[in-house]
């Protein structure tokens, strides 16, 4: 009778350099984490903390002195509502143009038969580098007839470059055999491009959806150079303003002088807390495009 040989384990044992590598990789990512909660849960225990232990300095990870003055003075506020409506008004807006412009321009780019390609890459590249400045943008932005509109927001910022470059990255290493396939089945370049190539690009459509989002919801600058009328301020613009308005000592809408003190102590935290968490709740579902999304680059065809 034969004997049956059984198969042997092909499994690789860790090397003890490589065990060590691990454990010191792993515990050094938790302190880089910690080291990059600390901030923000200090900022939301200080949200909730009342003004005398804030301006003691007893204030760390948890709230001290429950309080919701802040909270109910800016909530209450009917401008509030109105300006955080406009953000999101804008930033959808612009998001959406933003990501049709860079979506069509990156992908044409990423045709090396096009002709002038060199020449409209020089274009976009050079507009990293120079600026017509500050100035000579308000008149241009003020002769269109955009201020105190939409499109003063939407329209200089329309474009990101490095969005851009990073689109025409993820393009030029597409398959082209799947583009060739389906021009072979009929589909012209548009066809192509909306039925075919977005939507096997979630991963970096998705990236630079959430890069353009974040970029116009916390985008005040513009506004506030370009706009006058306090019912067409964004979110941003509003809560700049009341920091700007207890610093300097002055009134707040919707608050009386008795909460004045306690507002003051922590009206940055309560501004930076409404401002993140809209963006916050959409992050994780965006998250697993985004963690592929930012890799496209790490591996070449």
């Amino acid at each position: 009778m034969t004997d049956i040989a059984l198969p042997r384990s092909t499994g690789v044992k860790d090397s003890r350099g490589y065990r060590t590598f691990r454990w010191v990789n792993a515990a050094v990512l938790i302190i880089v984490a910690a080291l990059v909660l600390y901030p923000f849960v200090n900022i939301v225990a200080q949200a909730f903390s009342s003004e005398g232990y804030i301006n003691s300095g007893q204030v760390n990870l948890v709230p001290r002195g429950f309080n919701l003055t802040t909270f109910q003075v800016v909530l209450g506020d009917s401008m509030f509502w109105r300006n955080y409506r406009n953000t999101v008004e804008y930033t959808v807006v612009a998001t959406a143009i933003a990501m049709a412009l860079t979506t069509t321009y990156a992908y044409a780019l990423s045709k090396h038969h096009l002709k002038g390609r060199k020449f409209f890459i020089g274009v976009a590249v050079a507009t990293m580098f120079f600026n017509g400045g500050l100035i000579p943008n308000y008149i241009l932005i003020s002769q269109l007839g955009f201020r105190n509109t939409l499109w003063a927001i939407v329209l200089p910022n329309a474009i990101s470059i490095f969005n851009l470059l990073v689109m025409k990255s993820f393009f030029e290493n597409f398959p082209s055999e799947l583009e060739e396939a389906a021009s072979i089945d009929g589909m012209s370049t548009y066809g192509v491009f909306f039925k075919v190539v977005l939507p096997l690009s979630k991963a970096v459509v998705a990236t630079m959806l959430l890069f353009y989002a974040v970029s116009f919801w916390n985008g005040w600058f513009g506004a506030f150079l370009y706009m006058d009328d306090p019912n067409l301020y964004p979110v941003t613009v509003y809560l700049r303003n009341l920091m700007a308005g207890v610093t300097g000592g002055t009134s707040i809408q919707g608050g009386g002088t008795d909460n004045l003190t306690q507002i003051g102590a922590n009206v940055q935290s309560v501004t930076m807390l409404l401002t993140v968490l809209p963006i916050i709740c959409l992050y994780p579902f965006l998250q697993r495009y985004f963690v592929s999304g930012v890799m496209l680059g790490a591996v070449k065809q």
